[in-house]
């Protein structure tokens, strides 16, 4: 399969002392060969923050 499931993770919330969040998603890793950043929203700072892939 091309499909991948990936997680990604605020970049911010470790900075600030918080718990980062975390989401789950699928990419074509055929068609993305770099590494997902998407701005998600993170509930421990109420405000969307970057999130990069981490695996």
């Amino acid at each position: 399969m091309a499909r991948e499931t990936i997680t990604i993770e605020c970049t911010e919330a470790r900075k600030e002392g918080k718990s980062p969040s975390r989401y789950s998603t699928s990419r074509n890793k055929k068609l993305q060969l770099e590494k997902l950043e998407v701005k998600k929203y993170n509930p421990a700072l109420r405000r969307h923050t970057l999130h990069k892939e981490i695996k």
